[in-house]
């Protein structure tokens, strides 16, 4: 049919469609500022408030389906948002797709406010519509580049701190079973070091040693603290340290003395010093040397390392905000004993953290909270450091993770150190939540028993307690309550603890102990 011929009145449907437009466009200017927020919220229904029908149904169902998907990966798909989270390929695929996002959300609200504005606006029309649209524009800019940006620092850690099996050398770390991971391991050993080259020291000296055991099946996890100035720490019989130590990491020519240079603190730095590549390819051989001699004195395999610098940690706890402490009795602020040849005059602390229940400490208080030493006994620091530890892992909550997490993730960074590989981070992640519910707990060694000092410890007197904790039934124990009767998960040590480094609170089953428990306030009686 010619266009003579078509009926009177007669339009095409996109005139028609035209036409809807162009009455929707008789809005003022305040109404088209309305009615672009509503589509910046849904991005889609401004095309569909301005006529455009097909477009705005197909951005807004594009939007609610990412939505859709991004709820069910949050409710049902935990173990792939997991594997995302340490997985840098994918990671930097995420921090893509955001930007992607981003923009693509930017062009849409620019272009509803485009057909919604009034065909002839006035100039202050403009101006206002136009300072609209800049403001949404940044408010949505600014929290996905946030979202990108902690995205990428997620990517950076995990790229910094966990190395590829394939790009990272131990003479001690076991193969990644990636088809599944704990087949062959009923418990994870690791070993946990805090590393300190303060002044004075001529090299690191991990004065923090301690051994997190962690069932892979029920994530329950018993820590084992070692003394720093033990001596003697064996080596396992076909390792080749065995050969240069085989009566332990002691000289003998000098006797049953105290040797300093020979305590376990010592071990990290003197051994690679004095037989550089003994023990083959390695990227840290003081923490390869550490976990074969932990693992031979405490029967234990360990699996793999994770150091920590002491001034780093520091920075971690500022990060997060602080952390809730229990203090039973005052903690010293530095000072130095000042014995020994040579030894400068002995120094003072220069302040003390005072007792009190449920205190707020902040990175530098909590550092020397978990190693002030002066005037106290080695095994009262190890109580403090397990509790610290407890204290910092329950007490991070979620908000301060997203608000603070670029901070805390350039900390750890420049904190941690390992050897486990990025293979085993997403089978890792799954237990780390397992051993958030199952809890953790201390076992006794019975220093009275088999380290009365560092000289000549009983190693298989604490390998026969260690095995019948791992293999004990749990036991049920009640929470421990501060003074003001709440629950208490921070962190305390016990008075007795401060001359004889023993505890006498009850234990669970087979000497170990709660760290409920163990952190909560019960402070030494006044006047004792």
């Amino acid at each position: 049919m010619s266009r003579s011929a078509r009926p009177a009145g007669h339009r095409s449907a996109p005139r028609a469609s035209r036409a809807r437009r162009r009455s929707y466009r008789t809005r003022t200017s305040g109404a088209a500022i309305g009615l672009t927020l509503l589509g910046a919220l849904l991005p889609g229904l401004g095309f569909i408030l301005a006529g455009r029908r097909k477009l705005g149904v197909a951005v807004l169902t594009g939007f609610l389906g990412l939505i859709a998907v991004g709820a069910y990966l949050a409710l049902a798909q935990r173990d792939t948002i997991l594997e995302l989270a340490v997985d840098p390929n994918r990671l930097l695929i995420a921090t893509a797709l955001v930007v992607l996002l981003s923009a693509a959300w930017i062009v849409v609200v620019v272009a509803s406010h485009k057909m919604l504005r009034p065909l002839t606006p006035t100039m202050t029309g403009r101006l206002v519509g136009a300072s609209a649209v800049g403001l949404l524009c940044f408010a949505i800019a600014v929290p996905t580049t946030v979202a990108a940006q902690t995205v990428m620092a997620q990517r950076n850690l995990v790229g910094a701190v966990f190395q590829s099996e394939g790009h990272s050398k131990s003479a001690t770390r076991p193969k990644v079973n990636k088809a599944d991971p704990w087949a062959n391991t009923p418990r994870l050993n690791i070993l946990l070091l805090g590393a300190d080259d303060g002044a004075g020291r001529t090299g690191a000296r991990t004065d923090t040693v301690m051994v997190a055991s962690i069932d892979t099946k029920t994530g329950d996890t018993k820590l084992i603290s070692l003394s720093r100035n033990w001596m003697r720490m064996p080596f396992p019989a076909n390792s080749p340290l065995h050969k240069v130590y085989p009566h332990g990491f002691w000289d003998p020519n000098l006797g049953n003395t105290e040797q300093p240079q020979y305590y376990l603190d010592a071990m990290y730095d003197t051994v690679p010093k004095a037989h550089p590549g003994l023990l083959g390819p390695t990227d840290n051989m003081g923490a390869d040397v550490l976990k074969l001699s932990v693992g031979a004195a405490l029967g234990l395999d360990i699996d793999y390392y994770m150091q920590v610098n002491l001034a780093g940690f520091q920075q971690i706890v500022d990060a997060v905000g602080g952390i809730t402490v229990n203090v039973n009795y005052r903690v010293p602020i530095g000072g130095e004993y000042g014995i020994g040849p040579g030894a400068n005059a002995p120094k003072p602390p220069s302040a003390y953290i005072e007792p009190g229940p449920a205190q707020k400490l902040d990175g530098f208080h909590a550092l020397w909270f978990a190693r002030g030493r002066y005037g106290l006994s080695d095994p009262s620091r190890q109580e403090r450091q397990r509790c610290t530890i407890h204290a910092l892992v329950n007490g991070v909550n979620p908000a301060t993770l997203v608000t603070k997490y670029q901070q805390i993730a350039a900390a750890s960074q420049e904190m941690l150190r390992t050897d486990i590989p990025q293979e085993l981070l997403p089978a890792l992640t799954q237990l780390a939540l397992k051993v958030k519910t199952a809890g953790v707990s201390n076992i006794d060694l019975n220093k009275d028993k088999n380290f009365p000092t560092g000289r000549d410890p009983n190693y298989a007197g604490m390998r026969a307690i260690i095995q019948k904790a791992l293999t004990a039934q749990p036991t049920a124990t009640a929470t421990s309550t501060s003074g003001s009767g709440k629950t208490s998960s921070g962190t305390a040590t016990t008075p007795s603890s401060r001359s004889t480094g023993s505890t006498k609170r009850p234990s669970t089953s087979a000497g170990t102990q709660s760290l409920n428990d163990a952190c909560a306030y019960h402070p030494e009686p006044s006047g004792s």
